[in-house]
């Protein structure tokens, strides 16, 4: 009987995630990871989202109805080493990250994936909406999007290797939400009706300067907000408020709306244009992770995702150096974003991603070592 360990967060999709597998006859134990402790700091709201208390609870009543059994797991330093201090590292770079990627990439499928194998199981699980799938013609493993569009969280996972995709197993891939809810409730799952979280869940509140004052005090500091001539039309109260195409709070008048177009942390400067400058059909992406194909050789046409929820857009990808690649879209897309991630699709299929370095142009031989450098 092949042995799984399940990465049981407390909602309904990583619950019947375990209620599958179990069903299908594996060996299923039941994990919740503790990565953020409750009251921690000067935040007494404490975790919450998938790693707070109520989650643990909700968990192991659901083991409890499964019959399996469920552990917590302390991830805390693995989590506050990879994701919470690269969180508050980007906003000082003046860079907007994705910290739900970087918890895949070094919690999920490397910290957990590295305990389970360590403990002689065949496989970790978790109740993403994406699918694992062979190709037999090049004989590598593919990830593709869940049967939901609206629920796929391929672009989540875009970071897995050809090794963590070996041992993952995604249950609920091939089913919607409302399938996964009416499964739960058949099931009489404590959780089957729990609503999903949408905040960070180490950001008390959601509330993001409150969180990053303490840990990055200069990107607080009040600089010059200007126009791309350099003139000065106000001033920003600290470059960790502001993201690009943001428009709202910008405090300052003007002949027509203005927006966030790009953030200098080196000058301390908040740079902002019409609604049109927030649009551009081209970027540089540094970090590649390829799963779809072993490496990009050439230029091809591909759709490309610059945020979770943003549609995709036709372009060409070229490779610039090996892990880094240059963006052309079809079409100008509104607010690319230095410190997200852009994925590339073939279809249903992931071909690969990385991580927006910059808005712009191919980089010149010199600038490459340079972008691989600093990511």
């Amino acid at each position: 009987m092949e042995k799984v360990i399940v990465a049981m967060s407390g909602g309904v999709d990583s619950s019947l995630a375990a209620a599958l597998l179990k069903d299908d006859g594996y060996d299923v134990v039941g994990i919740t990871m503790q990565i953020w402790p409750r009251g921690h700091g000067t935040y007494p709201g404490g975790f919450g989202g998938c790693c707070g208390t109520d989650a643990i609870e909700d968990a192991r009543k659901v083991a409890y109805r499964l019959g399996i059994p469920h552990y917590v797991l302390n991830f805390r330093d693995l989590f506050a080493r990879t994701v919470i201090a690269d969180f508050y590292q980007e906003y000082g770079r003046g860079r907007t990250p994705n910290p739900c990627i970087r918890c895949n990439q070094y919690v999920k499928f490397d910290g957990l994936l590295k305990k389970a194998r360590g403990l002689g199981f065949d496989f970790i699980a978790t109740g993403h909406h994406a699918r694992i799938e062979s190709n037999e013609i090049t004989g590598r493993i593919t990830l593709t999007k869940g049967l939901d569009a609206q629920k796929d969280q391929s672009y989540f996972l875009y970071t897995l290797t050809q090794e963590q995709l070996e041992h993952t197993l995604f249950p609920i891939g091939n089913f919607t939400k409302k399938e996964v809810r009416a499964m739960a409730r058949e099931r009489k799952l404590p959780v089957a009706d729990r609503p999903e979280s949408q905040d960070i869940c180490f950001v008390p509140d959601n509330n993001y300067a409150e969180f990053l004052r303490d840990r990055i005090p200069q990107a607080f500091q009040p600089g010059p907000m200007l126009d791309e001539q350099g003139n000065i039309l106000g001033r920003h109260r600290g470059i960790a408020n502001y993201t690009i195409g943001q428009r709202k709070g910008l405090g300052i008048a003007a002949g027509e709306p203005q927006y966030v177009i790009a953030i200098e942390p080196e000058g301390n400067a908040v740079i902002v244009g019409g609604r049109e400058r927030v649009f551009g059909d081209e970027l540089v992406a540094t970090q590649m992770n390829w799963i779809a194909i072993e490496q990009l050789t050439g230029a091809i046409a591909v759709k490309a995702r610059i945020r979770y929820r943003h549609p995709e857009a036709a372009a060409t990808i070229t490779p610039v150096d090996k892990d880094i690649v240059y963006v052309k879209f079809k079409k100008p897309q509104l607010a690319i974003t230095p410190g997200q991630a852009v994925v590339f699709y073939d279809g249903d299929k992931v071909l690969g991603g990385g991580t927006i370095a910059s808005s712009g142009k191919s980089p010149a031989p010199e600038q490459i070592k340079e972008l691989a450098r600093n990511g």
